[in-house]
């Protein structure tokens, strides 16, 4: 879930610059609904704001015993641990696909377990918030809120399991398991995260996310975008109010400047956000770095000045995305990300607008998938030998007769 940063007003757990990572890397059972991406939807019908104190009745969700899911996930074993959070520690178990009941490992579905930290920096609050929140809301780039354990003082949350884990592991992570990400999957990536906080927004549901950040975006099999972590969103702001006035939650490097400064929190906080998010998407940068060089901690103020300009987007763009993106595209992903990032909230785009822009984006054909990345790099590296080798005969003939060889057939490649 979310962390502090409560520098300029008191805040409710401490300090946290979010290095770590999210579940779901060590793949398993998908238990996603596919590629498809709807309308969402709530589960009494219409969304019932979050009141305080109290677990809101939902259809949808499981109430499970502590022993059960002590037992789904072989009592919490330290091999069953798939990651660390705010929270506490996310645990590997496995149930009855239809009953939901405790099942054989490796039979069934796999189910993610978070398990709260009593002596860590959340609690009840957050707890509760998350199963309001995704027990009344569903939508194809929402996590899955299977069900919930509240007996004595053991607070837990059953979700879907998501195969590959965080984006946040898939952009800075290295090892054999994160290969870097391509450009058409990262445009994907962030296409979908992008219509799960338009969903948020929207004038049915008015919810401010107020986390959002790569290491609460997880990916299906599919690489399919859905948010999670719901513990500091927040009910937007209601009849003629601007906006909802609160403590500054969230996450070093995401958070809005007026937030910051005022703790006036709007949906135009989340859109900063996701600006944030799909500069790191570009850069292969982390929203803060203390391992950088002095004038690149702040990947926000490092870049700004490279976004405007095609002579020098080049230079904020992730190597290893090197031919995989036209220049025209890739000037374009920078724009959205400097109109998200609009110090002046007013400027910034809808996350309806983001989603067309992003949208567009595809439909235009200049985000290519990793495959037509490598047929690419292979036509490249083919016509230069090509070449090269035309030059070479070319060099030959002229060293002797015009009519003592036939001249070379075409290449295929020309053909």
């Amino acid at each position: 879930m979310g962390n502090c940063l409560g520098t300029q007003v008191k805040a409710e757990s401490p300090l946290h610059t979010d290095v770590n990572s999210k579940y779901g890397s060590n793949g398993g059972y998908d238990t996603t609904s596919g590629s498809s991406i709807g309308k969402g939807s709530f589960a009494s019908g219409t969304f019932t704001p979050r009141t305080e104190g109290e677990i809101l009745q939902s259809p949808n969700l499981k109430s499970f015993s502590f022993n059960d899911l002590k037992s789904a996930t072989r009592n919490f074993r330290p091999d069953s641990v798939l990651g660390e959070g705010g929270f506490g520690s996310v645990f590997k178990g496995w149930v009855d696909e239809n009953a939901l009941t405790v099942a054989k490992p490796g039979t069934g579905i796999v189910i993610a377990v978070k398990r709260l930290n009593q002596e860590g920096c959340q609690g009840h609050r957050e707890w509760l918030a998350e199963v309001n929140y995704l027990g009344q809301l569903s939508h194809p780039n929402l996590v899955k809120l299977v069900g919930y354990c509240l007996e004595d003082e053991h607070r837990l949350l059953v979700y879907e399991f998501m195969p590959r884990g965080s984006l946040e592991n898939h952009l800075f992570r290295r090892g054999s398991y994160f290969q870097p990400l391509s450009w058409g999957l990262r445009m994907k990536v962030a296409l979908g995260a992008a219509k799960g906080l338009a969903f948020l927004h929207s004038a049915e549901t008015k919810v401010i996310y107020r986390d959002f950040k790569t290491s609460n975006i997880l990916l299906d099999s599919n690489y399919n975008a859905k948010l999670s972590d719901f513990g500091l969103a927040k009910d937007g702001p209601t009849g003629d109010k601007s906006h909802v006035s609160t403590r500054v939650m969230g996450t070093y490097g995401y958070a809005a400047p007026e937030y910051l400064a005022t703790g006036h929190l709007t949906a135009k906080s989340d859109i900063y956000s996701f600006g944030v998010v799909l500069l790191e998407m570009l850069s292969g940068r982390r929203a803060v770095d203390k391992n950088r060089p002095s004038g690149e901690h702040n990947l926000v103020e490092w870049a700004k000045p490279s976004l405007t300009s095609k002579r020098k987007i080049f230079r904020i763009l992730d190597t290893r995305l090197e031919g995989q993106y036209s220049l025209d595209g890739a000037q374009k992903a920078a724009n959205l990300a400097l109109k998200c990032l609009s110090m002046d909230a007013k400027f910034r785009p809808s996350m309806d607008e983001v989603v067309v822009a992003l949208e567009q984006l595809q439909d235009s054909g200049e985000t290519r998938n990793t495959q037509d990345a490598r047929n690419t790099n292979h036509r490249s590296h083919s016509n230069s030998a090509v070449n090269k080798h035309r030059r070479k005969s070319a060099d030959d003939t002229s060293s002797r007769k015009a009519t003592s060889y036939p001249r070379p057939s075409a290449s295929p490649l020309y053909t």
